[in-house]
């Protein structure tokens, strides 16, 4: 899990709490934000980016990735409903469950 930890949150979130699968993905950017910033500032602080610049061409893909992944997933929030989202969000934890657990 990355550090939004969305594969836990989104599901607790809609299982526990009974809520709609696309106010889950607010709510755990929202509860994550706090955490991100705090992390951002603490390895700001103690120069720990500086790692960043000797792996540049990675740090541009993966962040062009990532805006990427929010603008489209942005863009398709309304596009698929609800019956579609969850069965999908199972099947990503479980191969991702399955993946963990194959890592020694």
């Amino acid at each position: 899990m990355g550090v939004a930890g969305g594969e836990l949150l989104i599901p607790t979130i809609v299982l526990l709490f009974a809520v709609d699968i696309r106010a889950a993905g607010s709510l755990s950017l929202l509860v994550s934000l706090p955490t991100m910033l705090v992390a951002f500032v603490r390895y700001s602080r103690d120069g720990s980016f500086a790692v960043l610049s000797t792996h540049l061409r990675f740090t541009l893909i993966m962040a062009a990735g990532s805006v990427a992944g929010a603008v489209l997933g942005g863009l398709l929030l309304g596009a698929f409903p609800e019956l579609v989202l969850i069965p999908v969000l199972v099947v990503i934890l479980l191969v991702s469950a399955l993946k963990l657990a194959r890592h020694a």
